[in-house]
């Protein structure tokens, strides 16, 4: 099913993101991830490509194994760190296996290139207007805070709205730990005229260490009261899942009752995490 057919019925969505083992890492621990989050009957499931694009041979057989599962399945495409001609082959591949629904996006170089290589997109707008001739849905990222490459939110907004004019279908949000970022970014979208979906991103965070790759990866602002939960409670597992799993679950609440119909968890192959959250949203999501 079309990622796109699914926003419209405007019924709650939650839907969750896997990714795949790295290169020579076994498939086993993946898949029993995958098929016991299955079994919460999210609205899809993306599959990453991993850092640079080291384990894109195994998103094609995840997002597969997902459809296998019941489930909808989002593959995530780079395109910096594959060639217009792996690409069609993944496609054709996608396309046998069903998978409907494309996220694209521009990725990273791989550690050893300063640049791409001859038969690269340069940028995700590329591999939409490549792409949106085929009868694929397809995604695209955006970020409530700015992209961390570029130097101005307005900038940034255009250039989403490049990609939104060359033929994506729903944009998904990068995570954010304050709901009032998200509710400003999505009235700047709008009032730039970009009417399509916005699923928001969430991440539930239950280890403290996830924190510093967090903020150094995506630069994302940390509100006062959950920099206060990580401090007191980021030095007990068991007492940061509980308390992550809860501020994941305000989070989503608010966002639902606020109007916001689609949530992307950030699952982190963890199907406990996923679990205690859906069972806290039973009776808002049906």
């Amino acid at each position: 099913m079309k990622i796109k057919d699914i926003l419209a019925t405007g019924k709650p969505s939650v839907s969750f993101e896997v990714f795949p083992p790295k290169k020579d890492a076994p498939f086993e621990p993946v898949r029993d991830a995958v098929a016991r989050l299955a079994l919460q009957k999210p609205s899809f499931m993306s599959v990453t490509y991993g850092a640079s694009g080291n384990a894109q041979a195994n998103t094609v057989e995840i997002a597969s194994f997902v459809q296998k599962c019941g489930v909808p399945a989002l593959a995530h495409l780079t395109c910096l760190s594959s060639s217009r001609d792996r690409i069609a082959e993944e496609l054709k591949t996608l396309r046998t296996a069903g998978v409907e629904n494309i996220l694209c996006l521009r990725g990273d170089l791989p550690k050893d290139a300063s640049e791409p290589p001859p038969g690269h997109f340069n940028h995700a707008v590329d591999l939409v207007r490549e792409l949106r001739p085929s009868p694929f849905c397809l995604g695209g990222a955006c970020y409530p805070e700015c992209h961390p490459d570029c130097a101005h939110m307005e900038d940034d907004i255009s250039h989403l709205c490049e990609k939104v004019e060359a033929g994506l279908d729903f944009i998904t949000t990068q995570m954010f730990f304050d709901n009032n970022i998200f509710y400003r970014y999505l009235a700047k979208l709008r009032s730039r005229g970009i009417t399509v979906p916005v699923i928001a991103g969430i991440m539930p965070v239950t280890n403290g260490r996830q924190i510093d790759r967090i903020c150094k990866l995506s630069g994302t602002y940390l509100p006062s009261r959950f920099k206060a939960i990580v401090d007191r409670f980021g030095d007990s597992q068991q007492a940061m899942l509980d308390a992550g799993v809860a501020y994941a679950t305000e989070q989503i609440v608010d966002l639902f009752a606020n109007g916001s119909n689609a949530v992307h968890i950030y699952t982190m192959n963890k199907p406990e995490v996923a679990e205690r959250i859906m069972s806290n949203l039973r009776g808002i999501i049906g």
